[in-house]
């Protein structure tokens, strides 16, 4: 069969009609109450073009799509399901700089998760500024080297 496999690469008919999307990972908030729910949500999308695989989590109230889909499709069809979705706006609480800054913690955040926002992370200066302010400050090492 391996003789038959590269030799139809060579055959295969290609189509500039559409191109092939992506690999993504889709993760979608849906509030789910009951089996049914979750269910009704899973079966939408697992019914669409192009899904590979669909994990729900109902205690995270978290749907993870992987697949060859568009994310608005994948989201659009969810909602057609009547529950309320939006995208997953929550990030691990490790990865952010300032979890309690204002409207970054979130007490319906799932545990361990925060949202995210800009205000998490900290403002960078600009490169060559930076530079020189840390040229003569009292935490640079090699600072009395240059004086």
């Amino acid at each position: 069969m391996g003789a038959l496999d590269y030799l139809s690469n060579f055959c295969t008919v290609t189509s500039t009609r559409g191109k092939r999307k992506a690999m993504q990972t889709v993760e979608i908030k849906v509030k789910m109450d009951c089996d049914g729910c979750e269910r009704r949500v899973k079966n939408a999308v697992t019914s669409m073009k192009g899904v590979k695989a669909v994990e729900v989590n109902r205690k995270q109230s978290r749907v993870i799509v992987s697949g060859y889909v568009e994310p608005n499709k994948v989201l659009k069809r969810v909602k057609s399901t009547g529950k309320r979705a939006e995208f997953w706006p929550y990030i691990p609480q490790h990865l952010v700089h300032y979890p309690y800054a204002s409207g970054v913690y979130d007490r319906r955040a799932p545990n361990g998760y925060v949202r995210n926002v800009v205000q998490a992370f900290p403002a960078s200066m600009n490169g060559p500024e930076e530079n020189m302010v840390s040229l003569f400050s009292d935490d640079n090492v090699n600072a009395c080297s240059i004086m």
